[in-house]
């Protein structure tokens, strides 16, 4: 597995955490119909809008940032929003490794909070995910459509577009 350093990101990191979302999210082309596409999955207003409900973390290789995923907690459930590697540093341990670190900083917050449940949303026709989640333990949950529109706060397209994913977060 790859060596990589995860520390939660600041305002400085917004640019290049910006642009690896842009760059990975292109994978989207494949799978998604092209009215659903944007230009830019997220500008940079969107991530600081996205940033004061959810803290952001990266992961880092030699220093320089390669990965970014975010954490919000929502009601009883951690959410895992925002999964985004640099398509030349995908298949080498770093998604699962920001993912693990995740999960530890949601149990460790989630006991004071009551979470329950680890939660992550992706697109239904995103088998790259899906199949990154299945071998991280995650099940696909019952009504992926009632989990979205109870925790999260997307489009109605991108909802009918997507399932989640959960495991105890206990």
């Amino acid at each position: 597995m790859t060596q990589v350093t995860i520390r939660p990101l600041t305002a400085a990191d917004r640019d290049p955490a910006v642009d690896i979302i842009n760059a990975a999210a292109r994978w989207y082309r494949d799978f998604l119909p092209p009215d659903e596409l944007h230009d830019q999955e997220m500008t940079a207003a969107q991530w600081d809008d996205e940033a004061r409900r959810l803290a952001w973390y990266g992961g880092f290789l030699d220093g320089i940032l390669v990965a970014v995923m975010g954490l919000e907690h929502s009601r009883d459930a951690a959410l895992l929003r925002h999964a985004y590697i640099l398509p030349e540093h995908q298949h080498h341990g770093i998604g699962l490794r920001l993912v693990e670190h995740l999960e530890h900083v949601a149990r460790r917050e989630g006991a004071e909070r009551g979470v329950r449940r680890i939660i992550v949303g992706t697109y239904a026709r995103n088998y790259k995910a899906r199949g990154a989640l299945e071998k991280a333990g995650y099940r696909l949950s019952e009504d992926s459509a009632a989990i979205l529109r109870a925790y999260y706060a997307i489009p109605e397209d991108r909802l009918r577009a997507s399932v989640t994913y959960e495991k105890p977060a206990m």
